[in-house]
């Protein structure tokens, strides 16, 4: 199961966090301090993939893929295979880039709920649900399009809102 997905900027401020146990606000921000204080320290040319017991408990590991200035990490137990959350970190960093074009830091803070609906489009409980970004993409379109369409949608008849005016 996954148990946490963050994207950290390479100062170490989180720019998306979904965690799929609970945990405190306070044990979460402490996470992602370990969490970005060990990646930030990490030479280039070492493994991504990390024992993660010290900071998730026992059983976890954690996996990394560095972009431009965000790192893209997935957290996870061993019921999951390294190097599928690896090709998963791939798949949604791809969704994002297809998304945005070319996604950057900006995206992420003024994207955050877009951000978190694609997210959402791939993994949803700790659990994969879908590994092709062209159908992440896809719902994503839908979803945008049911959210235009409720957007344009009255709640008030028109012979009421034309009471008003008079």
């Amino acid at each position: 199961m996954i148990k946490a997905v963050l994207i950290i900027n390479i100062q170490g401020k989180p720019r998306l966090t979904k965690f799929y146990d609970f945990l405190t606000v306070e044990k979460q921000q402490e996470l992602i301090r370990s969490v970005s204080g060990v990646l930030c320290r990490r030479a280039d040319n070492v493994s991504n993939f990390m024992e993660a017991d010290s900071i998730f408990g026992p059983g976890s590991r954690l996996v990394y893929k560095h972009y431009a200035t965000l790192y893209f990490v997935f957290v996870f137990d061993s019921s999951e295979n390294e190097l599928a959350m690896l090709d998963l970190i791939q798949v949604f960093a791809e969704t994002l880039d297809k998304c945005f074009r070319n996604v950057c830091e900006f995206d992420a803070v003024f994207n955050y709920s877009k951000l978190h609906t694609i997210l959402d489009g791939i993994i949803f409980e700790g659990q994969v649900l879908e590994t092709s970004s062209a159908e992440v993409i896809r719902a994503v379109e839908e979803i945008s399009k049911l959210e235009a369409a409720s957007n344009s949608i009255s709640l008030v008849p028109k012979t009421v809102s034309s009471w008003h005016r008079r």
